[in-house]
């Protein structure tokens, strides 16, 4: 008995061992994007999966080189050594032909390439689970596993080239389409997009110009489109801020009220606005945003005092007490 047992033992161990060497990759079954914007050149990979954190595995970009979307049974390495190949100027087609040739898990591999030239190239494995596919044009390539049905990568590639826009909302805008055509087969609950420059600056931090998670979520894409429109406020914020700095006041003003326009429930965006307007001398146009941040958290107030200490607010004593009154009124 004790040998049967040992028997059995040794034979479950082999047969863990080998599953767990087939399914060692992470698993990514999805939905993706790879695009280039054809004007200003920008690279991105937008990217949904009832997985959590699918972008964290699927996406990959680098400025001036691509964008690439490795997905199926992941090999996160096909990112990494296709970007590298890209530096190396050779089209996307040949990094593919590269990357599937040598590797053993083709067969239920997904991955598609789009480099800085608009070249395109995507592979689905004969074992990639069905509904999988893939559709490549020039500056873009969508592809799908694990789907509904085979009607979601059509609807993505209609969706992105009847979309205007820039380039991160043509992205979502795919996604959306594929969502709507029946998406993942199991449901929703990641997304990503990453969006990086035509041109590499070496600066990291500047190259990538998007990069976006929603990691759980019952509405993962609905939830990366308010980011994105998050972060295109705060675009504006920042475009107010450089306004402001050059003294083009009516700049200034234009773009923060835009960011407003674009998240207006966020009382940081106006408490910052109206500082600005104190330092450029509209007291009395900042006292309603006051007031109105104020009512919001009067913590906000706690700020003035501090931000006269360290001369990031410039005004006397008595504009200061100006202020702080509009808690109370």
């Amino acid at each position: 008995m004790k040998s049967l047992r040992l028997l059995f033992f040794s034979l479950l161990t082999f047969h863990f061992s080998l599953a767990q060497e087939f399914f060692s990759d992470p698993l990514a079954h999805t939905f993706s994007i790879v695009a280039r914007d054809s004007i200003t050149g920008e690279m991105g990979v937008a990217v949904q999966s009832h997985w959590f954190s699918v972008g964290s595995v699927v996406s990959w970009a680098e400025a001036g080189v691509g964008a690439i979307a490795t997905q199926s049974f992941v090999n996160p390495a096909l990112g990494q050594e296709g970007l590298e190949l890209l530096k190396k100027g050779l089209p996307a087609q040949k990094v593919l032909d590269s990357l599937i040739g040598k590797d053993e898990g083709r067969d239920v591999r997904q991955l598609a390439i789009v480099d800085a030239q608009g070249r395109t190239a995507a592979w689905t494995g004969s074992k990639c689970i069905p509904e999988a596919g893939n559709i490549t044009e020039e500056n873009f390539s969508v592809q799908a596993n694990l789907m509904l049905n085979s009607q979601v990568w059509p609807a993505m590639a209609k969706a992105f080239k009847e979309t205007n826009g820039r380039l991160a909302e043509r992205m979502i805008a795919a996604l959306e389409a594929g969502q709507a055509a029946g998406g993942d087969i199991r449901g929703k609950q990641s997304a990503a997009i990453l969006v990086v420059k035509a041109t590499a600056t070496g600066k990291l931090w500047e190259d990538r110009e998007i990069d976006l998670r929603v990691e759980d979520n019952p509405e993962p894409i609905q939830e990366l489109k308010r980011l994105l429109q998050v972060f295109r406020a705060y675009e504006y914020m920042n475009a107010g801020d450089l306004a402001t700095e050059k003294k083009d006041m009516q700049t200034a003003m234009r773009d923060y009220r835009k960011a407003e326009l674009l998240f207006p429930g966020n009382p940081e965006m106006k408490f910052w606005h109206a500082v600005t307007m104190v330092n450029n001398g509209m007291i009395r146009e900042a006292l309603p945003l006051f007031k109105e941040v104020f009512a919001a958290d009067e913590n906000w107030a706690i700020l003035i005092p501090r931000l006269r200490k360290v001369g990031q607010l410039n005004c006397d004593d008595e504009i200061e007490a100006f202020i702080l009154s509009q808690k109370t009124r």
